[in-house]
């Protein structure tokens, strides 16, 4: 259970092969790993020990992947932001974790230093792109060059090998600790449940920084194929890269895939290489699934349901449920059954489980399992239970063990495969000068699944406007998390008996008509 173990066995059996491409760069395994065992080197000479956190906040690239292995090699800790955060929020996240080394790249470089400023732990700033090295910041191959290889710490099993930042209840983001057994038994069921074969090319399309994606370093690593990285998503440039390195496997969220289907490049693009796409990280429409079949006839589909705190698999619809007709049709609105690594049970208030086909808590048991929120233990006992994390999303088990989303118990928005925690927009509505308070709920998006809405009740005698408004929260959170749509109103909003803001009151005329409240 070492996440290292997976790169060594790579380039023992494929020494040759070609690891990875990105923009104009490959490289072999072996000379992957000759790189990993320098960039681990230097970051040990940079001061990182065991557990040390090592933060990156940069677009996809090969770095991204040296990165993952040189730090656990080292004996570190990885710590991936999420490239659409403010620079407060990097700034909060680094604070939290006690991180001491960031590397950035060309597009996070400017904020680099707005982002130092508020963090004083940070001693090492490691420029990873390719532009110039702005000044104060140490050049990421400059020091990879000159580092001698350095032997593997050996750390493995139940070690933290990351931490991974998600939205948070309290209004800031938590960091889900997951350990060298939940990140290499999670890359070996993936490889195993979608069947990744040797020699696999599977493209990196999907952020690096989001587990989603991550988890696929160690499943391609595993059957020794190759990476192709673009540095972000956009249609037409997933489309250049299918037709121009043959990928078999790619991962979409379902607002890409989408978006790839309204690209006028789909019909002149040579896709056939494509014989897998996985979707998941927030349901998507049977009608839009069924365009999907007909615009990529030589794929076959697969979809993941999970979350960080499960490193991040909990259930897959295998590629064959993926039929509208004959005995396995019928299955396309569930998430699938669980993986061949965890339990699912579906449970009530106190842990009991509920009868078939009733609506619970979705639970998940594995050795996937979080090692728990870093410096948040009582999120965390709330969060764990008995071995089982509470998932906060409920749905139903039909008699051949699919799962049914129904609804989200947690306060939370997906929208464009992220997670909003309303509390996050509340509180930075709630430091403008006009507001008294505010209620944000999640309702129907044809294009993001979800859409952050606002319910804004403003100070007597004050006013301001909705483009004010989201310019403010601009400010303060990132971009997807800000409210797509606000309204005013002055009546109070209606409130249970603990007096909590009824937000399924606030939620139901957006959803009437739909047979469940997420999208």
């Amino acid at each position: 259970m070492q996440i290292t173990s997976i790169l060594r066995r790579a380039a023992q059996v494929n020494p040759n092969g070609i690891a990875t491409i990105c923009k104009d760069r490959q490289q072999s395994w072996s000379q992957l790993l000759g790189r990993v065992e320098r960039l681990a080197g230097a970051l040990q000479g940079l001061g990182m020990g065991p557990g040390d956190r090592v933060a990156l906040l940069s677009l996809n690239s090969d770095r991204y992947i040296e990165y993952y292995f040189a730090v656990v090699w080292g004996g570190g800790a990885m710590m991936p932001l999420n490239v659409r955060w403010s620079p407060a929020e990097c700034a909060y996240a680094l604070n939290d974790a006690g991180a001491t080394i960031l590397l950035v790249d060309d597009a996070f470089a400017p904020a680099a230093q707005e982002i130092r400023a508020q963090v004083p732990g940070l001693k090492s700033l490691v420029f990873c792109g390719d532009g110039d090295t702005p000044n104060g910041m140490l050049n990421y191959e400059d020091i990879l060059t000159a580092a001698n290889p350095t032997p593997d710490a050996g750390r493995s099993h139940d070690d933290m090998a990351g931490i991974f930042y998600t939205g948070g209840t309290t209004g800031f983001p938590k960091g889900v600790m997951l350990s060298h057994t939940n990140l290499f038994v999670g890359g070996v069921s993936n490889a195993q449940e979608i069947q990744i074969q040797d020699g696999t090319v599977y493209l990196h399309a999907a952020p690096m920084f989001h587990i989603a994606d991550l988890i696929w370093f160690a499943a391609v690593t595993l059957a020794a194929g190759t990476h192709v990285i673009i540095p972000m998503f956009t249609p037409d440039a997933t489309l250049e890269a299918i037709e121009k390195h043959r990928p078999s496997q790619v991962l979409l969220v379902p607002v890409m895939l989408q978006m790839m289907m309204q690209s006028p490049r789909l019909a002149n693009t040579d896709i056939s290489s494509l014989e897998l796409i996985v979707y998941g990280a927030s349901p998507i429409t049977e009608s839009a699934l069924i365009q999907a079949f007909e615009l990529f006839p030589n794929a076959q589909f697969l979809q993941a349901f999970g979350q960080t705190e499960l490193s991040p698999v909990a259930t897959i619809l295998p590629t064959d449920y993926h039929v509208l007709e004959g005995p396995r049709s019928g299955k396309l609105r569930s998430a699938g059954r669980a993986t061949r690594i965890v339990e699912i049970r579906i449970v009530d208030e106190d842990m009991n489980e509920v009868a078939q086909s009733e609506t619970g808590q979705i639970t998940v048991k594995g050795p996937v399992t979080m090692l728990g929120y870093w410096n948040k233990p009582d999120v965390t006992a709330d969060t764990i239970r008995d071995g089982w994390v509470l998932t906060g999303d409920a749905g139903y088990m039909d008699d051949e063990g699919f799962v049914f989303l129904m609804d989200r118990l947690k306060d939370m928005i997906i929208s464009g495969g992220e997670n909003v925690y309303s509390v996050e927009v509340e509180n930075a509505l709630g430091q403008h000068d006009c507001v008294a308070t505010s209620a944000v709920i999640g309702i129907p998006s044809d294009e993001w699944g979800e859409a952050v809405h606002a319910i804004v009740i403003l100070k007597p005698d004050m006013a301001t406007t909705v483009e004010q408004l989201k310019a403010h929260c601009h400010t303060l959170i990132a971009g997807f998390k800000c409210p797509r749509s606000i309204e005013f109103r002055t009546e109070p909003f209606p409130l249970s008996g603990a007096n909590k803001v009824l937000k399924t009151d606030l939620r139901k005329p957006f959803w009437e008509g739909h047979d469940r409240q997420i999208s």
